[in-house]
Formats: structure tokens, sequence, C-alpha cells
């Protein structure tokens, strides 16, 4: 059942990314705070099981197949989540990476992860934004990586993967600056080695050290305490292992 302690409970909130892993724990504990999430992935059949899991806990969800990298797809999905009521929390978590040496890179790999990645984020980030604009205020997490810290160690074959994570950070701290004025926060979350499959494909012999579901509870905890004075901040999750 909802917690409805929570700030996000009986609020919209759109979770992108949202058919495994981080993004799939993030639409289960928001849904379980209160929020009606509105859920978005390329995989059709992935994303309505998670609704249906949702749905079964006693939770809110409506999934809405997206390309995040297609701006028609974006705004179809807010539209959906309008309807519904006024989407005032946005956790991006869409992600693409393709692992391969960077001589290899060609401009496809290049363009979907960068598409997926920080294009993605960009646009999901505008609709969310005008939104919360219009209604007075909202909070805006982004899932961005260690690979995008600067002075962190780096894997071989991850050049493109590691440049859109370095964007979405940049391109929180821009949202943060213009957010201000309008009562909306944002801010990014850098994971470490967390148990996913995009951990086994980045690197098959690292070892993780967070779940999907410890990086969820630090999203909605942020959805709780805004911490305003802070928006734009990278928070970076090292891995315990």
């Amino acid at each position: 059942m909802p917690e409805n302690a929570h700030w996000l409970a009986d609020r919209v909130a759109v979770v992108t990314g949202a058919s495994r892993g981080i993004g799939r724990a993030t639409a289960e504990a928001m849904a379980k705070a209160g929020a009606h999430v509105i859920m978005a992935a390329r995989d059709h059949a992935a994303l309505a099981s998670v609704a249906e899991y949702i749905h079964k806990a006693g939770g809110e969800a409506t999934p809405v197949p997206t390309d995040v990298s297609r701006a028609e797809d974006v705004e179809r999905l807010f539209t959906v989540a309008t309807n519904i009521g006024t989407p005032t929390a946005l956790v991006c978590a869409a992600g693409f990476l393709s692992c391969v040496p960077f001589e290899e890179t060609t401009l496809q790999t290049w363009a979907e992860s960068l598409g997926v990645n920080l294009t993605g984020t960009f646009l999901c980030c505008r609709e969310g934004f005008t939104a919360m604009r219009r209604a007075g205020g909202g909070r805006i997490v982004n899932i961005a990586s260690l690979s995008g810290i600067y002075a962190t160690e780096k894997f071989a074959g991850l050049a493109a993967y590691t440049v859109s994570k370095h964007g979405v950070v940049g391109l929180t701290e821009a949202i943060a600056a213009e957010g201000k004025l309008h009562g909306i926060s944002a801010f990014c979350i850098s994971p470490g080695a967390v148990d996913t499959e995009m951990l086994r494909r980045a690197n098959s012999n690292l070892q993780p050290g967070l779940t999907p579901n410890e990086v969820a509870d630090l999203i909605v905890a942020l959805f709780d305490n805004p911490w305003t004075a802070a928006s734009g901040a990278n928070i970076p999750l090292f891995s315990n292992a």
C-alpha cells in the first residue's frame, strides 16, 4: 500500500528506463511511496510486466512504450502523464551501453549512446521542466554514472557511454540553475557498480557493490528531502565491493 507520508504521495511521476535495473526499482519504490508512476521504456512486454507487479502490490502505474531518443515519443509520454495529472516528479534512468574499442566505435553506436543517454534525458527534462514550471515547482533526478565524473577510473570500450554521462551531469547543473526561479530542483546520481545487466555488458569482471533497490531508495529520499540549496549537485555512489 502507498506510504502516504512521502512527498510523492498522490503525485504523478514519470520514470524512464522503467522496464529493468535502476529504472524498474525506482518505479516500484515511487509507486510504493504513493505516486502514480508513468513508466517509459522500449521493451513493451517488460514494461507491462512491471506495471502488473505494481498493480498487484496496490500501486498505480501506467506503462507507455517510449524511445526517449525520439522527440515525438517523449511528447506522447508526457501527454499521457498530463492527462492523468500534472507530472511534478521525473526520474531519467533510461540508458544504453555498447562496449566497443574506441577505434571501432561507429557513428551509429556513438549516435545511439548519446541519443538515449543524453538527448533522451534532455527531451524528458525539457518536457518535465515545462510541466513543473506551470505547476509552480517539481523535482528531477537524472541517472549518470561514475564514468561521467572527472578523475574516476574509466574502462576501455566505453568512450560513447562516458561522454554521454559527462553530458548528463552538465545538463543537470544547467536545469538546476534555471529551475531556481520556478521551484524546480534537479539532482544527478552517479552510481558505480550496480547489479544490473548493463554492468555485466560494461565489464563482466566488475563485482557489483550496489543493488538497484538501494539506488531507488536514495532517489525516493531525494524527493522527500529536496535540499533545494544543493540543487544541481551530482551524487557519486561508490561500490562497497
